[in-house]
Parts: C-alpha cells; structure tokens; sequence
C-alpha cells in the first residue's frame, strides 16, 4: 500500500514539474495552454484529493488509533491536506475565469499558481522525508493487511484516471504532454 502512495506521489511530482514549466512560460510572458493547466489541477482534485489523500487519512488513522506514538502525524497531515484541497479550488477557480476569458490579472495568477506548486512539494516532501518512514516503522506486516483490507471494503476499485491501465479521455492530451515532457528529458 504504501508502494501504491509512492508511485502516486511520483505521479504528483511529474504534473508539478508541468505546472513550474507553465509557470515559467507565464512569467516570461509567453503563451500557455490554460485548458492543459486546468486539466492537471482537475485531475489532482479529482484523484489525489478524493482518493490519495482519503487512503493516507485512513493508514494516518490507523496509526494514531493502534500505535502509542508521540507524533502529530494525523493531525498535521489532515490540516495540509485540507489546506492543499482548497488551494487547488481557489486555483481552479482562477483557472475557469481564465477559460471564460475573463480579465485575471496574470501576476495574481502566476503568485497563486507558485502557491500552490510550493504547497504540494511541500507535502510531498514531508510525507516522503518524515511519515512514510514514521509508518514503515512501527505499523507490522499484520496491521498493513488490516489497512488494505479496510481500504478495498470502503472503497476498492478506483483507478486513476491519467496514470491507470485506462487513461479517461478528458486526460488523453495531458497523458500525451506528460509523455513527450518526459522523453525530452
């Protein structure tokens, strides 16, 4: 389970490097592709805070409920992911101003959009560098079991939509510029 929270975080990590190309292209002035950037922060609401975000809730709940740990690794996490699910609406709200051609002054938006890149990478960090390593520490093999046996009775099934065997259409061109990103590299 906490493979799957990888492999999704370094999925987040390849949409923020997107986003802080954008970003750069914005700042110089030059055009951007808004419907692309509405894709990926559409997508990270979607996926990461409907999903991502629930199953690290659940494993951080887990934790705190049978563990005697001194940590405020639930508490902290559930603030950021909080915090991170409004900066993606705000974010997303700008985003469809745009789209409708509104007047959004691009300084704004540009302060906004590096906000919210700071404020994932931020998270993403935090729980790489200081949870995961907290929770491969004391949760056993046995409470891991109970943690995704809980997750598939609650859940099960949800795929994600970009980064899954079937990528949805609405994301077929991001998938593309994700691809083409990474093979320029």
């Amino acid at each position: 389970m906490i493979k799957s929270l990888q492999q999704d975080h370094q999925n987040i990590a390849k949409l923020l490097k997107v986003l802080e190309h954008k970003l750069e292209l914005i700042r110089s002035e030059k055009a951007v592709k808004y419907k692309l950037l509405d894709d990926i922060v559409t997508y990270l609401h979607d996926y990461a805070d409907k999903f991502h975000h629930p199953k690290e809730d659940m494993i951080y709940d887990y934790y705190v409920k049978y563990r005697v740990v001194e940590d405020d690794l639930s508490g902290k996490l559930k603030v950021q992911h909080e915090e991170l699910k409004e900066l993606t609406e705000e974010l997303q709200g700008a985003l469809e101003l745009i789209l409708l051609d509104a007047v959004v002054p691009l300084d704004q938006f540009s302060d906004r959009l590096e906000a919210y890149i700071q404020a994932q990478w931020e998270h993403l960090n935090y729980e790489e560098e200081v949870v995961f390593p907290a929770l491969l520490r004391h949760l056993t093999a046995d409470d891991w079991r109970a943690i995704e046996q809980g997750w598939e009775h609650g859940r099960g099934g949800d795929e994600d939509p970009l980064f899954g065997h079937q990528v949805k259409e609405q994301y077929h061109a991001l998938a593309e510029r994700i691809r083409l990103s990474e093979s320029a590299s």
